[in-house]
């Protein structure tokens, strides 16, 4: 695992593009008492060394017409990689899951399926849960409403 060489200017940056990567380079200037030229060439530094590794729009789902987020845990036959394999690539084709992690524990994935209503919820269980003979169990846990927000990194930088 690589690890970056940053300095207390760089996390500053880092700091306030992860939270709005659109700010002006005049304004991050001033924030982290760097001349403007400095922040950009050390926005286009760490850009090149993948330190930053993108620069996206968080989108509303509900605003957008996937309303309904759902936790889904799912257990798998134990069968080896492959079929884990499998069942991981399915999942990254799948416009519903939103997120998902091959997990240690009880259960083998975790994922977040985001759909306009439970009719939608309930055909994407039928195609990809409930009808798979490698799928031994899954568990959905239904978001009330979010606490923490998990596009935006709240890990500080370490040092």
């Amino acid at each position: 695992m690589k690890s970056a060489t940053l300095d207390s200017f760089d996390r500053k940056l880092l700091e306030c593009v992860r939270r709005n990567n659109l700010e002006p380079a005049r304004s991050l200037a001033e924030k982290v008492g760097l001349s403007e030229s400095s922040v950009l060439r050390r926005l286009r530094r760490m850009r090149a060394e993948g330190i930053i590794i993108g620069d996206i729009a968080l989108i509303d789902p509900a605003l957008t017409g996937g309303a309904i987020t759902m936790h889904v845990l799912v257990q798998l036959y134990n069968d080896g990689h492959i079929r884990t394999d499998a069942f991981a690539r399915n999942m990254a084709r799948r416009e519903e899951v939103v997120a998902a992690w091959n997990v240690a524990g009880d259960d083998d994935f975790v994922l977040i399926v985001q759909v306009p209503s439970m009719e939608a919820y309930d055909a994407f269980t039928r195609e990809e849960l409930s009808e798979q003979s490698h799928v031994r169990d899954f568990k959905t846990l239904i978001s009330i409403r979010p606490v923490v927000d998990t596009m935006i990194s709240r890990r500080p930088l370490r040092a």
